[in-house]
C-alpha cells in the first residue's frame, strides 16, 4: 500500500487541501522529478504559474507520474502582463500546451495589477470556463475590495483566493470575508519561507507531537479549513509535508498558535495592492 492509500485524502469542494507549490523550482529536471515524486508519494494537487517559467517541466512530471490526469488537481496563474481579454485566452492556451493537458482544474489571476481589468479579464476567464479549458476561476493576492469586485464581474463563481498565509500572517479578516462569500482560501508560503521553524510556540508543539515545525504549521492551516501549497524539492521534505495530513492538533495547540500575534509578510512586490 502506498502513501496515498494510507493517508486520509481530504478535499475542499473537490480541491485536495494539501498541494505542491512550485515557485522558484525553475530547474527543468529538478522540477519535473519533484512533481513526479510528489504525485507518486500521494500528492494530488499541483500549483504553478506562468511567471514561474516551469509549466513545461511541471507537465513533464505530470506525464511521467504513474497517476491519471483526472486524479490530479492542476492549477496555474495568468501573469499581470497577460490580463487583457485576448492575452488571457492566448496565454492560457500556451499554458495548456506547455503543461500537456486539455484543461485546468483552476486558473488564477496572479495579482490584481498592471493589465488587470475586472470587466475584460473576467470576460476572458468566463469564456475559458464555457470552452471547458478551465473548470474553476481563481484569484490571487486579492484584498476584500478586489474579491467583491471579482464576484461582481465574473459570471462563473470565484472558487478560491490564493494569498500568503501562515501562523505569522494569519489574515483572519480576509479569511472571514472569503468564507462569508463561499470563496476558498489557498495559502502560499505556508511556512513563511522557513520562519516558522524558529517560532518557540510552534517548536514546542512540534516537540510535543514528535513531528516537524512544518507539519505543525500545515496542520494548523488545515484546522482553519485552508488549503496549503508548500514548495519542496527533496523527497524528505515532500514526505514530511505530506505527513502533516496525519497530525491532529488539539485545542490547546491551535490556541497557542492563534496567540502568536504576528503579521510578518514575506511577499511584498512593488505592484502589490496593499
Amino acid at each position: 500500500m502506498n502513501a496515498h492509500e494510507q493517508r486520509r485524502v481530504e478535499l475542499t469542494d473537490g480541491m485536495p487541501i494539501l498541494g505542491l507549490g512550485t515557485w522558484q523550482n525553475d530547474d527543468a529536471t529538478t522540477c519535473a522529478n519533484t512533481v513526479q515524486t510528489a504525485l507518486e508519494a500521494g500528492y494530488r494537487h499541483v500549483d504553478t504559474a506562468q511567471a514561474y517559467g516551469n509549466e513545461q517541466a511541471v507537465g513533464q512530471g505530470l506525464a511521467a507520474a504513474d497517476v491519471d490526469r483526472e486524479d490530479v488537481f492542476l492549477a496555474t496563474k495568468v501573469w499581470i502582463d497577460n490580463l487583457g481579454y485576448d492575452d488571457v485566452l492566448e496565454s492560457t492556451q500556451a499554458s495548456l500546451k506547455k503543461l500537456g493537458v486539455d484543461y485546468l482544474d483552476l486558473l488564477y489571476i496572479h495579482w490584481p495589477s498592471r493589465a488587470y481589468d475586472p470587466v475584460e479579464t473576467f470576460r476572458a476567464f468566463d469564456e475559458l470556463v464555457d470552452r471547458g479549458a478551465i473548470r474553476r476561476i481563481g484569484i490571487s493576492n486579492f484584498l476584500p475590495e478586489h474579491v467583491e469586485e471579482a464576484i461582481e464581474h465574473a459570471d462563473a463563481p470565484i472558487f478560491a483566493n490564493q494569498v500568503e498565509l501562515h501562523p505569522l500572517l494569519p489574515q483572519a479578516d480576509l479569511r472571514e470575508y472569503c468564507a462569508e462569500r463561499d470563496v476558498e482560501v489557498v495559502a502560499y508560503s505556508p511556512l513563511a519561507r522557513g520562519e516558522v521553524f524558529d517560532v518557540p510556540e510552534i517548536v514546542e508543539i512540534a516537540d510535543k507531537h514528535d513531528v516537524s515545525a512544518a507539519q505543525v504549521s500545515l496542520a494548523w492551516l488545515r484546522e482553519k479549513g485552508l488549503t496549503a501549497i508548500p514548495k519542496a524539492t527533496g523527497e524528505s521534505h515532500l514526505l514530511d509535508n505530506l505527513a502533516s495530513v496525519d497530525l491532529e492538533l488539539d485545542a490547546a495547540d491551535v490556541e497557542a498558535i492563534d496567540a502568536i500575534d504576528r503579521t510578518d509578510r514575506t511577499v511584498d512586490p512593488g505592484f502589490s495592492p496593499w
